[in-house]
């Protein structure tokens, strides 16, 4: 049997699991105040995701940059696809929180979205 220690990012508690595996299956989860610390032992030693905060580029705008991020959680081995995809990304003003700014980002079914409004400049109205 293997055993697998994470500190779970679920909750400021940050509770320090065990995850047992047998055979690649997790067979318990020990350690956790509350479900959300099993869910996310259970799957960070499955198959990790996380959500990617970032910014891109707005022409036109009251503000030069809006932040973004992914909808849900993608799997954490396309974080680096898709910040390299965000780094060409350019929106024309205005943006609304919620807007998708890519949708399916590198293939991965999930939204990129605006989590910030931005205004045309005083000088594009």
């Amino acid at each position: 049997m293997e055993e697998k220690h994470l500190t779970c990012i679920n909750c400021p508690l940050g509770c320090q699991l065990t995850v047992s595996l047998e055979d690649g299956r997790v067979t318990s989860v020990s350690g956790n105040t509350c479900p959300r610390g099993d869910d996310y032992g259970r799957k960070e030693v499955t198959h990790p995701t996380r959500i990617v905060c970032s910014s891109v580029r707005v022409t036109g705008g009251d503000m030069d940059m809006v932040s973004v991020k992914t909808a849900n959680d993608v799997p954490k081995e396309k974080i680096f696809d898709i910040c390299r995809a965000m780094r060409d990304v350019q929106v024309a003003a205005p943006v609304h929180i919620g807007d998708v700014i890519l949708p399916d980002v590198c293939g991965t079914g999930v939204n990129l979205v605006a989590t910030r409004e931005i205004n045309l400049s005083s000088g594009n109205r």
